[in-house]
């Protein structure tokens, strides 16, 4: 469950805060399935008392704001992922060490000093 984004606040999320700035609007709706790096999620309280600065808009949900149950089709999701990660026999890709002199990025790998001898 996702808790809402101001600072300090503890309650569940229930919608969603997106900003449209070439609109000067805010758009508050209900909770996004998924969180979004330029959206906010906000409990009722937030959502609710939300301003904007003079000459924007707020489109806001009409209605209630509810804290969303998770689905049977997620929590199954969820716990099959979680089985199969932790599977004994699931292989597991060993990354290839390459002999050499080579560069990544800043990062430079040197030969091991006793495969010259």
């Amino acid at each position: 469950m996702r808790q809402c984004s101001r600072t300090g606040c503890v309650n569940p999320a229930v919608a969603t805060l997106t900003y449209a700035y070439t609109d000067s609007t805010a758009v508050v709706g209900p909770l996004a399935t998924y969180a979004e790096p330029h959206s906010y999620d906000l409990c009722e309280v937030h959502a609710m008392r939300l301003t904007v600065p003079r000459g924007w808009e707020v489109v806001r949900h009409e209605g209630e704001f509810t804290v969303p149950q998770p689905s049977v089709d997620d929590l199954t999701a969820l716990a099959e992922a979680v089985r199969e990660a932790g599977r004994a026999d699931r292989p597991v890709d060993r990354p290839e060490i390459s002999v050499g002199t080579g560069r990544r990025g800043h990062l430079r790998v040197l030969p091991d000093p006793n495969d010259e001898q």
